[in-house]
């Protein structure tokens, strides 16, 4: 069976992206999924997040997109079940390269040899609508949008949304949304409580239940190299993502994956 594969993605940074990506792909290989992440990120952090150092121009995801096979780019991690394809600055570059000859399908076609490897493939995108980000959009299944309690969020993920419309009437019709999660979430404060109930109501049946919290062990994990469940498994960090993959597991695709109308 084809691999699933989902873009994260997100405009704005510190949004919660790369902490979901690695902690979503984490906790999927914790329920015995074979994992693909794919950094897609010129920042490198989903790379440093899992404990490596970022690669050179012929280790990692710019060198999977002049055509190096997926397989020789690899890199296990001390997650059973998950590997990583790893990012550094010259990723950057890709931006410029993809510009000026306009190419959207590069990374699907990449990625298209190791679909029957794994069971999910995440790409981790750039905090950006260029190029780099639209290659991740054509290339997934389906979309996953962080976003902050915060009011500002959601002047972005109309942004955001807009840009999947717009993929999915062009190069990648099956796009669908996967679901918006609230991170940075303290619903528990008058602010937080007021964001999440707006964003529910404007994106009925497409916002997960499952909400990840302000959290001092999520913050501290990257530094340390690893996803938060194996830093520390009982903070309320690693518990809500890992509720986050069950439940999205658990999604019934028509009403969850349904297209922006």
């Amino acid at each position: 069976m084809a691999a699933r594969i989902v873009a994260l993605a997100n405009q704005k940074g510190g949004v919660g992206k790369t902490t979901t990506a690695i902690n979503l792909a984490a906790s999927l290989a914790m329920m015995e999924k074979m994992v693909l992440l794919v950094d897609f990120d010129p920042q490198g952090h989903s790379t440093t997040g899992l404990g490596f150092p970022k690669p050179d121009h012929r280790a990692g995801s710019y060198a999977l997109m002049k055509g190096a096979p997926v397989q020789a780019l690899t890199l296990s991690t001390e997650v059973p079940m998950l590997q990583v394809v790893p990012a550094g600055k010259d990723l950057a570059q890709l931006e410029f390269e993809l510009f000026e000859l306009p190419q959207l399908q590069e990374l699907r076609k990449a990625l298209e040899p190791v679909r029957d490897t794994y069971d999910y493939i995440l790409i981790d995108s750039p905090p950006a609508l260029g190029m780099i980000t639209l290659n991740a959009l054509t290339a997934a299944d389906e979309v996953i949008l962080p976003m902050p309690c915060e009011f500002f969020a959601l002047d972005g993920l109309a942004e955001l949304t807009e840009t999947i419309r717009r993929i999915q009437g062009g190069p990648n019709p099956a796009l669908k949304l996967g679901g918006i999660l609230l991170t940075m979430a303290e619903e528990r404060t008058n602010l937080g409580a007021a964001v999440a109930g707006e964003v529910r109501q404007a994106f009925p049946g497409k916002v997960f239940q499952t909400t990840i919290p302000r959290n001092i062990r999520l913050a501290e994990a990257p530094s340390h190299g690893k996803p938060v469940a194996f830093y520390d498994l009982k903070s309320k960090g690693a518990q809500a993502y890992l509720s986050l993959a069950r439940e999205w597991l658990g999604l019934e695709i028509p009403a969850a994956q349904k297209e922006l109308a």
